[in-house]
């Protein structure tokens, strides 16, 4: 029987007068790698906020459980506790350490020094260019250096759910391809991921399943191979048709 990892039903989030998500369900199931795409604005960065607490001042209303309880009111450090991560848009790395010592952030929950020392070494062997670089200063890092530095630092707490927002945001086409593959990588090795990404073929491509997000509805959603073949999402986020 598949495994419930997350459950977000009737979802809404509103700012003042503005009404950023309205009203959507969604799921993710372990192991899946489920991707929520649309157009820049379409509320999906929201979604994911809303999923973590970390939202500003705004109306949050609906139910959301992870691992079959209830997320309402929990701090962003209990969730990291609790083996779920988020990965932000910006990346949000702590630019006066190093490569070394973010890594160590990432692992805060955990006393075992073994464990940790073994993590290193597991993500530097996915993450080269990271472990070249291991005591340099993250602040002096490419944009895509960054990126897989937040995404390390977040695999080191072990997650059972990552929450990527927006990987490949400004990043050159070579490094958008490097993320990717890696994003490919972590979801082989059975951990579960909710991908929020504006490159929409690239995202499609990758996942299990994909829900299309539009003005804070979601629109669409299935497999994401028969989406990567829907007429509908080739004209509006594949250039195509």
């Amino acid at each position: 029987m598949t495994t419930n990892i997350l459950k977000v039903q009737q979802l809404s989030v509103a700012y003042g007068g503005i009404q950023a998500v309205k009203g959507i369900d969604l799921e993710v199931n372990e192991g899946e790698l489920v991707t929520l795409i649309g157009a820049n604005g379409a509320g999906k960065t929201t979604t994911l906020k809303a999923i973590t607490g970390t939202l500003p001042a705004s109306r949050v209303e609906g139910h959301i459980e992870y691992l079959g309880q209830p997320l309402k009111g929990k701090k962003s450090f209990e969730l990291v506790k609790d083996k779920l991560a988020m990965v932000p848009e910006g990346r949000g790395v702590f630019t006066r350490m190093s490569i070394q010592e973010n890594l160590l952030m990432g692992a805060y929950t955990s006393d075992d020094k073994g464990q940790i020392a073994a993590d290193i070494d597991k993500w530097f062997a996915v993450f080269p260019r990271l472990k070249e670089r291991a005591a340099q200063m993250a602040g002096t890092l490419s944009g895509g250096e960054q990126q897989m530095l937040a995404m390390a630092r977040a695999l080191m707490s072990h997650p059972k759910l990552l929450l990527l927002d927006e990987p490949s945001m400004g990043l050159s086409p070579i490094m958008v391809e490097k993320i990717f593959e890696v994003i490919r990588n972590v979801s082989a090795q059975g951990i579960t991921i909710l991908l929020v990404e504006q490159n929409a073929k690239l995202a499609l491509e990758a996942a299990h399943r994909g829900y299309v997000m539009e003005s804070g509805l979601i629109t669409m959603q299935g497999q994401a191979q028969q989406m990567l073949d829907d007429p509908r999402v080739k004209a509006a986020y594949l250039g195509e048709g």
